[in-house]
């Protein structure tokens, strides 16, 4: 793991964030239905971090392994028009929606939790997991939040990059005179 100045200078850079879903977005579960309809649980705290994380100007994405109704509802509620499921090469997504925006390497980046993300977090200029990401990827990336996915992980990161963005304390003010 990067030490914090290098995370925060690489944080400062993000113009594109993108996304796993489960053990990110969510703690990992899957439920299902006697129907067979997926169910997930996502955190509003989370939701919130998204929010600013777009009102500052950073492009958001998801790019997940899965296919989810649920995961495109989130999106449509979050307003996050770049979303990739089903996805099988999340590195080559993530290439082709930063060519797509314009947007340079260093100037991305990606939150995954499993070793199955390691292609794509050591594709971007910025990687971070969540609290209870797997080992091997907390090794890997540049910022590690001490919540787990789906519980407030997210959030802790979207401070994160608001605050290396010089962002984060005007936002937080703009709360107290509403």
């Amino acid at each position: 793991m990067s030490d914090t100045l290098s995370a925060r200078n690489k944080a400062a850079q993000l113009r594109l964030m993108a996304f796993d879903v489960d053990g990110v977005l969510t703690d990992g579960s899957l439920f299902f239905t006697p129907n067979g309809d997926e169910i997930k649980a996502f955190s509003s705290l989370d939701g919130h971090g998204l929010k600013m994380l777009a009102q500052a100007g950073i492009e958001l994405a998801i790019i997940t392994g899965r296919r989810s109704r649920m995961v495109e509802l989130r999106a449509a509620n979050l307003g996050i028009t770049h979303l990739f499921q089903g996805v099988e090469d999340k590195r080559a997504v993530m290439r082709a929606l930063r060519e797509q925006l314009g947007i340079s390497r260093d100037a991305s980046g990606y939150m995954g939790d499993d070793v199955v993300d390691l292609p794509i977090l050591l594709d971007c200029g910025f990687a971070a997991t969540v609290g209870d990401g797997h080992r091997f990827v907390r090794e890997h990336v540049d910022f590690v939040a001490s919540a787990g996915g789906g519980r407030g992980a997210v959030r802790e990161l979207s401070d994160f990059i608001l605050s290396a963005q010089g962002k984060l304390d005007a936002m937080l003010q703009s709360y107290l005179t509403q």
